[in-house]
């Protein structure tokens, strides 16, 4: 295994990058990230985003890119087409090499982040006394497959569940339970929907228990030891559901990677306290408010973030600022990335400002908001029961591994019962995961159980299929000693040039896909890699071919099923080897 891979495209990008700079010697200077722009893509993006900078038309940029762009033992021919996309051949001793660099990598020549930071990413976070529904899944999804990129980089990720933990509803949970606890058990509290909703009804129809609640609430808040034991008994049942849930989904959060509201309690008053002193807060009709600039409403009045509230309680501004003051000085985070909706998205943008303004976040650290659309049902609203209920996390995935199993029945019939059962639950979480990141993030998407299940189209069992075809194609071959310890590849037909061209950009597509926080372009390259491999097969036979070609082509199998697999894997997605 490689200590310290190699991107097996870095010769062509460092070229590409040299012809830049000869043609617009201007450019680095101009643009700092032209770098990481010829990294991410070097076809198109150059031209188009550097015309932008030195005044001229990208077809006129590229023209002249390419021709500080000499053919050499990389490039075999360069061209310039569209609007200003630069079309590159590459010499296919070059290509075969670093193919053959890439198979004999674990990881395909991705580089392990030479400095590595610390990145903290807050996902998930539904609320306590709650079960997950639906309205969870994109930030549980989304905000895993990110965790997993940048972990497999080699940075040092810390995942934060900033569940809803703390507030005013626990007075009313915490009064149910002991009513529940007087009346000789508390059973129901595992049910948690209904445990919230029968001390809800309570609360608003019993003025006697509704004061009971309230009193608990300043009980809690004031650290009371009874009342603390009955709130961590209610919020270890509501964790216990939520790692069962993540189990089942195959993410990485665990019960310690908990930090919810309650966390921050104590900070509470010091942030308050901190901003009044740097003249940064003030009064504002009975509220303590910080009016960070460039933030209005539409009456043109700057628009607060409320720290403390007329009555002298905290909101959620006051503990955003608590975690993210805690995170940048505790955690030491030079990179901090919320998984949250676009709703969120001037509330997030305020938090920054005032955390800047601060003086928390250094010039080496990044805030960034990876914001999400909706999920839809098929009348384009939000995605509910037909009995306009909220959708329950746990039933959704109930009904995908049911439906996923009458699929992989009438796909699979030779697998066994056991192995068809464990495949059919990997293709029913996988469809609901990968046909939420196959979507531009920013995007609303329509949920289509007949869409996400197929077995054609940008889908996971598509994918998944794609590999388990690769994994019986070398199973085969090894059964009659076709696999040897090493190939030299060679092509004889163009599909498996363009097969190997879409493999080795594995590692350009990670770093952009870390770079923008936006798992949908791995999915795209996942797609793109399973499409050439079906005209690699309609035109290149494996099994049946001759010799050296046999052996390149299985090696070529061998890389493409790996790279699937991984790129899966990323995305939290299972690639069982047969279907």
């Amino acid at each position: 295994m490689s200590f310290l891979s190699v991107d097996p495209l870095t010769p062509l990008r460092a070229r590409v990058l040299a012809a830049v700079q000869a043609a617009f010697p201007e450019a680095e200077a101009a643009d700092p990230a032209l770098h990481r722009s010829v990294h991410a893509d070097y076809q198109a993006d150059v031209a188009l985003a550097l015309g932008r900078r030195v005044g001229r038309p990208p077809r006129e940029v590229a023209a002249a890119v390419a021709e500080k762009l000499a053919v050499d033992d990389v490039v075999a021919r360069v061209e310039v087409s569209g609007p200003g996309f630069l079309n590159i051949t590459l010499a296919d001793a070059f290509l075969t090499a670093a193919l053959a660099r890439m198979s004999a990598d674990d990881r395909f020549g991705v580089p392990v982040a030479v400095r590595p930071l610390n990145v903290v990413i807050d996902y998930s976070a539904p609320n306590v006394a709650k079960e997950m529904h639906v309205g969870h899944i994109r930030s549980t999804i989304i905000g895993d497959a990110l965790a997993r990129v940048l972990s497999w980089q080699g940075h040092q990720v810390i995942r934060q569940n900033h569940i809803g933990d703390w507030g005013t509803p626990f007075g009313m949970l915490i009064e149910h339970l002991l009513d529940e606890q007087a009346a000789g058990g508390e059973s129901s509290l595992r049910e948690l929907v209904a445990f919230y909703q029968a001390a809800r009804a309570k609360f608003d129809s019993d003025p006697a228990f509704a004061d009971r609640a309230r009193h608990r609430v300043v009980l809690l808040q004031g650290g009371d030891a009874e009342t603390l034991a009955l709130w961590r008994k209610v919020v270890d049942v509501s964790i216990e559901h939520m790692d069962a849930i993540y189990k089942r989904l195959g993410v990485t959060l665990g019960p310690e990677h908990v930090a919810g509201e309650s966390t921050y309690n104590a900070d509470l008053a010091g942030i308050v306290a901190e901003l009044q002193a740097k003249g940064l807060a003030r009064e504002s009709e009975g509220a303590i408010c910080v009016f960070p600039p460039g933030f209005s409403g539409r009456d043109g009045e700057p628009v607060p973030l409320i720290l403390r509230k007329q009555g002298g309680g905290y909101g959620y501004a006051t503990t955003d600022l608590a975690a993210i003051r805690h995170r940048l000085q505790r955690l030491g985070a030079k990179r901090l990335i919320y998984v949250i909706g676009s709703p969120q998205t001037q509330h997030l943008a305020m938090v920054f400002a005032v955390a800047r303004l601060a003086g928390w976040v250094g010039a080496d650290v990044r805030l960034e908001h990876v914001a999400f659309g909706s999920v839809l049902g098929p009348d384009k609203k939000m995605f509910k029961t037909r009995a306009g209920e909220t959708i329950r996390l746990a039933s959704l995935l109930d009904e995908a591994c049911e439906r996923a199993v009458r699929t992989v029945q009438e796909k699979a019939r030779d697998l066994d019962a056991p192995t068809m059962f464990e495949v059919a639950r990997a293709v029913g979480i996988g469809a609901i995961k990968y046909a939420d990141l196959s979507n531009d993030r920013l995007k609303d998407y329509v949920f289509d159980w007949n869409r996400m299940l197929a077995f054609e189209g940008n889908t996971a069992p598509y994918l998944m299929y794609a590999h388990a075809r690769l994994c019986s194609i070398l199973r085969k071959a090894d059964a009659d000693g076709g696999l040897g310890a090493s190939v030299t590849f060679a092509f004889a037909a163009p599909a498996e040039k363009l097969l190997a061209l879409e493999l080795v950009q594995l590692p350009g597509i990670v770093d952009r896909t870390s770079e923008s926080l936006h798992p949908h372009r791995i999915c795209q390259y996942l797609y793109d890699v399973a499409s050439t491999l079906t005209r690699f097969y309609e035109d290149c036979p494996v099994l049946t071919a001759d010799g050296p070609v046999r052996a390149s082509r299985l090696a070529l199998c061998a890389v493409a099923a790996r790279v699937l697999a991984q790129g899966l894997s990323l995305l939290g997605i299972e690639a069982p080897p047969r279907m």
